[in-house]
């Protein structure tokens, strides 16, 4: 993709950051940093753990009460402040497993080494599954595709055609066959679905920290961004993992604002082109999502996952009010149905 939806990568543009409001005083600023990082891991408790992660939902939920905690985490710059990516940093220096108590105890000793973590990472949440939104609209597209993933972290996503998906009891495999990695959702709705997952003739990311599977400790910052209670989840990271490393992409370090027209400039001609940005466009201030959507229709089809409030104009033409928690899976910005944020649901409302 969120906090940022648990998942996703904000490498694919940099982030600007935000203007000082030079109206207020650094008392009030400070108050004001306070309250809406508090609201921050309130809204991800409420809005993204449930389901997923009760000891995430039970971190949150203390770090969201406690000012001793929320005044060490307002000192990083605000694009680090998100509860994903904090409790991702903990986890890889070691945090326990445990309550909050617990694990209040151990960030407070351990708060400089996970800051230090914090400012030189970033939630590149890998999550194939997300492709079970993105499938049936790349099949609609064409049998054969070529594909660029803005924000690719380790360009797991960029494989549609190496798995198999599970639509409620509705089975979609490769042409040569079942895969290893099984990405299931459930489904409502007419979900188009094709015999065979089309063919990606050419894949490429995007990324301004591209990921290497063959590298241990970036594969072990996957694996972190995995929440602790998801076993399922882990064993499918670790499934795609495998496949991407027989066959890696072409990954490319770049911001998508000034790199994205040069990575499109190497996709073949005579094949549809297919720009994909899972959940990433949260990352980017109001007026740069608007730039991307305004430009990225110029060099090919787009496909976007992004959740309520990321993209208003789509949300716009949504045929029911959004909620809170709510994604949207959109085609050249005209949505086609509600997802997961993981793509664990798919509910297909375009006719």
């Amino acid at each position: 993709m969120s906090s940022a939806p648990a998942c996703c990568s904000p490498c694919s543009w940099s982030a600007s950051a935000p203007v000082p409001d030079l109206s207020r005083t650094p008392v009030e600023q400070r108050a004001l940093d306070l309250e809406k990082t508090a609201d921050w891991y309130r809204r991800f408790r409420l809005f993204e753990t449930p389901g997923q992660s009760g000891l995430y939902a039970d971190w949150a939920g203390g770090v969201e009460d406690d000012a001793e905690v929320l005044a060490l985490i307002i000192a990083l710059p605000r694009p680090k402040r998100q509860p994903n990516l904090v409790f991702a940093c903990a986890r890889l220096l070691g945090a326990p497993l445990a309550g909050y108590p617990v694990f209040r105890r151990w960030l407070l000793e351990h708060w400089p080494a996970v800051a230090a973590e914090a400012l030189v990472r970033a939630t590149q949440t890998n999550e194939p599954r997300r492709l079970t939104a993105v499938m049936p609209i790349l099949a609609s597209i064409g049998p054969r595709v070529a594909l660029i993933e803005v924000g690719a972290s380790a360009g797991l996503c960029l494989y549609p055609d190496r798995y198999s998906y599970d639509y409620s009891g509705r089975r979609v495999d490769p042409a040569d066959g079942p895969s290893p990695v099984l990405l299931p959702a459930e489904t409502t709705g007419p979900v188009p679905l094709p015999e065979h997952p089309p063919k990606v003739l050419w894949r490429a990311g995007l990324d301004l920290n591209p990921l290497d599977v063959h590298d241990p400790e970036d594969v072990r910052w996957l694996e972190t961004l995995v929440w602790p209670e998801q076993a399922e989840r882990r064993r499918r990271l670790d499934a795609a993992i495998s496949i991407v490393r027989r066959d890696p992409p072409l990954l490319v370090r770049g911001d998508a604002a000034h790199d994205l027209e040069a990575l499109v400039a190497r996709a073949p001609a005579g094949v549809p082109l297919v720009i994909v940005s899972p959940a990433v466009l949260v990352y980017l201030a109001p007026e740069q999502r608007a730039a991307f959507a305004d430009a990225v229709t110029g060099f090919g089809r787009w496909i976007s996952l992004d959740g309520v409030g990321v993209l208003p104009r789509v949300d716009a033409l949504l045929p029911e009010t959004p909620v809170p928690g709510d994604f949207t899976v959109s085609l050249d910005g005209r949505p086609l149905a509600r997802c997961g944020a993981h793509g664990q649901t798919l509910d297909w409302f375009a006719g």
